[in-house]
């Protein structure tokens, strides 16, 4: 949720009405991961996805990686943008809702080019040599810099890097918070302190820091 849909939401609306419009396959995935699923909130929603659709487009990438697949809107979203012999790989470990991301993978134009993969993500990038030009992060936030110690190596000069929720709901603000908020605010702190990256968080939904390594 972001803070407009919480403390504006003619606000949320007014965005939503003047943003491109959301291709059919992802309204329906969207009804059925709300119909479906127990934590709905979870998935990228309408205004990210449009987002992630313009900044894979921009780039035009040939390989993409998404840590955290969950009913894989996202990922329709980053393929997109994908080159006509592009791929785009995307991780997860939830065998339960692994049937979602599937069907709608299938159905989407992008089937030949997704590699929906239920596969711990350390482990596949610890044995991995491929290179992306863009990556999208959002799963477990105890693992965020782990994340990013991991795939920093897999980008080159000029790759493109997203990590959801880093606002966390307002918590990056607190002096001391959990886990999963403490580990949020040091992948923060180790994105803008590292002389690779140029970078900026943006204030959409629960906010994306938007990273690009020189």
């Amino acid at each position: 949720m972001s803070y407009f849909e919480e403390l504006h939401p003619e606000m949320d609306r007014y965005l939503e009405d003047t943003a491109s419009a959301e291709p059919e396959i992802l309204k329906r995935l969207r009804k059925e991961t709300f119909q479906k699923t127990t934590q709905p909130h979870m998935i990228s929603g309408y205004l990210q996805g449009r987002f992630l659709s313009l900044i894979s487009k921009m780039i035009s990438p040939k390989n993409i990686l998404e840590i955290g697949t969950f009913t894989g809107y996202a990922a329709l979203c980053l393929a997109e943008g994908l080159q006509k012999d592009g791929k785009l790989t995307t991780l997860d470990v939830n065998e339960d809702l692994a049937y979602l991301p599937q069907k709608y993978f299938a159905q989407s134009e992008w089937a030949p080019q997704i590699d929906f993969k239920l596969q711990d993500a350390k482990e596949f990038l610890k044995n991995s040599n491929e290179t992306f030009d863009l990556i999208f992060i959002d799963a477990d936030k105890e693992n965020y810099p782990e994340y990013l110690q991991l795939v920093k190596p897999r980008m080159k000069s000029g790759s493109v890097l997203m990590i959801d929720n880093v606002l966390w709901y307002g918590k990056v603000l607190d002096e001391k918070g959990n886990k999963q908020t403490e580990q949020i605010k040091l992948v923060n702190k180790l994105v803008a302190e590292d002389a690779d990256f140029e970078n900026v968080i943006l204030p959409l939904r629960d906010g994306i820091h938007l990273v690009r390594k020189i």
